[in-house]
């Protein structure tokens, strides 16, 4: 089934013409599909017991769990799920004795309750929890649900629909018994030590507090409640006391801000028994904060010696630090001018493995450090990347790990040597076409320094002028490496660049003020999105840094993204379109004041008048009288992200005003495309749309 509508749109005519076929001079030495016909590993979890891990590998689309065990650590694919058909796999979970696996099939329903379908299935496919014997690997379906936890002995599921609490027996055949009905949403479910109570968070807008179900008397005790926004509850290893992050309320904070101040949070720990609770260390005012969370299962841990740990951003710079529960002054873990991302705790409780860029600012390396304090040890030397590492009950270290030329894949550690568990890279990758991308730092029009990675074509002419593109990633809270990116939609990304410096292209990624990677001031800059655009000025550096170059035609520059990215795309093209000679612009960002209205349903601009200016001034349909050149439009219809009629009025805005502009428009699709096909299509039509546009521009 043909799921792509592909036409390209030329208003002063009126006609919808078919596309011009891709010049065979454009031809790269491997296909789109090649590019992208690697084995994608992510959602890497260890057993807390044993000497077991379990990841997800998405090939071309078809999503399967991989299992691998010591002592000889061979992968195997544990599921069987086959095609290209869009479900997604998460949650994946390790039962406390590492005898079962379980996991969550499908995606997560938009606000109309309608889950992810691009294939345009008669019956939807149903979201739910499904598990397997680590031994045997039968599949079992268990119930429509998500947000899920396996009580200590692994005879019980938990979990939450909306306000209510329910308990799954996993022996027999029985129904799903609803334990509690709460008021607000009930979320981030956490069994007591002894499995004999359940934690969980329970939202209600402005305030949120924690509670703890006795299942045994079916009482609830809501532990320490306030006015503020308590979350991340951390059981103390006797179940005795739970610590949580308390969070104040701030009425009005606009999305798409800079946020550098805000009323301090605070770390707290209270009585089970009774739900009292007592401070134990607050942030300072001014740098630190805003709470500014990690990719981890948690935001706090109870370590084995009674010290909490918790990221902070007290210096500028995100970090891990502990705590004693007496309270004082913190241990800095993790000092220097980098950021941590991705950190787990080890099963002892005592040490903490992470990643970040220390000493390598655009790649990530895996880290250990002893949650009491004292130096961090490398684990991953060298010059690739590695993130999101775990550490088996047996003490195994296992990670994902990427290199310049080499896709995600899942590492274990043996001896201090490197072993491969994933499964092996098709013949079809051109591994040894690819380009290692260079680090680049160039000024912003403002003089801000900008990082970016440079991908150049092999094997160009000495003295040719090449035609060059821009990439800005999506957002924006992210961070472009010099490698395969460890999200798949950057990991596609990055093989996008790699294909379009194998056609001819240099290639600048462009790591604009508002990512993540480089400090909160970077990050939280001053001015940016809705309340300036400040990133336009990394725009019009980036732009004329390539006019710079003597190996770039300044006259054939164009520019892509995705999301955030889209907008900077759109933005490029609508203020600087003498600079840039086409774009192609992904379910991107046009009105500020629409898409903020689309995350948080009760923003209206008439409220905030002076904001939702601004914001529109920051917009690239503030700017579309400047808007010139050619853009290709792509969008997937189910956004739940942006919304596709950002698409929609965009295309009539460049109608009105008689600007080219070609769509690839994908039914059903969500905002991260889950067909793999229609990741295909988008590239081919990028790749043709830039041959087409810049290859034969006039003069080239």
């Amino acid at each position: 089934m043909n799921s792509t509508r592909w036409t390209t749109i030329t208003p002063a005519l009126g006609v919808i013409l078919s596309l011009m076929a891709v010049p065979a001079a454009a031809q790269s030495p491997f296909s789109i599909d090649e590019v992208l016909s690697f084995s994608f590993a992510s959602g890497l979890v260890a057993s807390s017991t044993g000497d077991r891990i379990a990841w997800i590998e998405n090939r071309q689309g078809e999503r399967n769990i991989w299992v691998a065990e010591g002592p000889t650590w061979q992968g195997r694919q544990f599921t069987d799920y086959t095609g290209d058909n869009g479900q997604e796999l998460s949650e994946l979970t390790f039962s406390a004795d590492g005898s079962q696996l379980f996991w969550v099939r499908g995606g997560a329903p938009n606000r109309q309750g309608e889950v992810p379908d691009p294939l345009f299935s008669p019956s939807e496919e149903e979201r739910g929890i499904w598990t397997s014997s680590f031994d045997e690997g039968v599949d079992t379906y268990l119930v429509s649900a998500s947000n899920f936890t396996v009580s200590t002995d692994g005879k019980q599921l938990a979990y939450a629909q909306s306000g209510e609490i329910f308990l799954l027996a996993l022996e027999g055949e029985g129904q799903p018994q609803r334990v509690a009905k709460i008021r607000g949403n009930a979320r981030d479910i956490t069994w007591s030590p002894d499995g004999s109570e359940l934690a969980f968070v329970s939202s209600r807008g402005d305030h949120s507090f924690i509670g703890v179900l006795d299942l045994k008397s079916d009482r609830i005790t809501y532990l320490d409640p306030s006015v503020g926004n308590d979350s991340y509850p951390a059981w103390s290893p006797d179940g005795s006391q739970i610590a949580f992050i308390r969070t104040p309320n701030e009425r009005i904070v606009h999305m798409f801000s800079p946020r550098r101040e805000a009323l301090p949070f605070s770390i707290r720990v209270a009585s089970v028994e009774t739900g009292t609770g007592i401070e134990i260390w607050k942030a300072s005012e001014g740098v630190g904060s805003v709470f500014s969370g990690i990719s981890a299962e948690n935001q706090l841990w109870w370590t084995a010696d009674d010290r909490l740990v918790f990221p902070w951003e007290g210096d500028g710079w995100k970090h891990l630090y502990s705590i004693p529960l007496s309270g004082g002054e913190p241990t800095l873990l993790t000092p220097g001018d980098f950021e941590v991302q991705f950190a787990s705790i080890g099963p002892d409780g005592r040490s903490v493995i992470y990643d970040s860029n220390q000493n390598d600012t655009d790649r990530k390396h895996v880290w250990r450090v002893d949650a009491s304090g004292g130096p961090a040890q490398l684990v991953t030397p060298g010059t690739g990347l590695e993130w999101g590492a775990v550490i088996t009950g047996d003490g195994t270290v296992a990670f994902h790990a990427a290199s310049g030329k080499e896709p995600a894949h899942t590492v274990v550690l043996i001896d201090g040597q490197r072993h491969r568990v994933s499964p092996d890279l098709q013949d079809s990758f051109p591994k040894d076409h690819l380009v290692e991308p260079k680090e680049v730092i160039f000024s912003a029009s403002d003089g801000m320094k900008i990082r970016g990675q440079l991908f150049m074509p092999a094997n160009s002419p000495a003295g040719e002028r090449l035609p060059a593109v821009l990439f800005f990633h999506g957002g924006s809270r992210r961070q472009m490496l010099l490698g395969f990116h460890h999200r798949g939609y950057y990991h596609n990304a990055y093989a996008m660049n790699q294909a379009l410096a194998n056609a001819g292209y240099l290639v600048l990624s462009v790591n604009y003020r508002s990512g993540i990677g480089y400090g909160m001031e970077f990050r939280e800059a001053e001015n940016y999105g809705a309340t300036g655009a400040s990133e336009f000025n990394d725009v019009l550096g980036a732009g004329l840094y390539l006019q710079s170059r003597d190996d770039v035609d300044p006259d054939r520059i164009g520019l892509w993204g995705g999301s955030y990215g889209g907008y900077l795309t759109a933005l490029g093209l609508a203020r600087a379109s003498n600079l840039f000679a086409a774009g192609v612009d992904i379910h991107g960002v046009h009105d500020w004041n629409v898409v903020m209205n689309g995350f948080r349903p009760s923003y209206d601009p008439k409220d905030y008048p002076q904001f939702s200016q601004v914001a529109y001034a920051s917009s690239p349909m503030a700017f579309m009288d400047g808007w010139t050149s050619p853009v290709l439009l792509i969008h997937g219809d189910d956004d739940r992200n942006v919304p596709f009629s950002e698409t929609v009025d965009l295309a009539e805005a460049l109608s009105r005003r008689g600007v080219e502009y070609e769509q690839l428009i994908f039914p059903d699709e969500v905002h991260g495309f889950l067909l793999h096909r229609n990741w295909v299509s988008a590239f081919e039509a990028t790749l043709s749309f830039f041959d087409r546009k810049l290859k034969q521009h006039p003069g080239s």
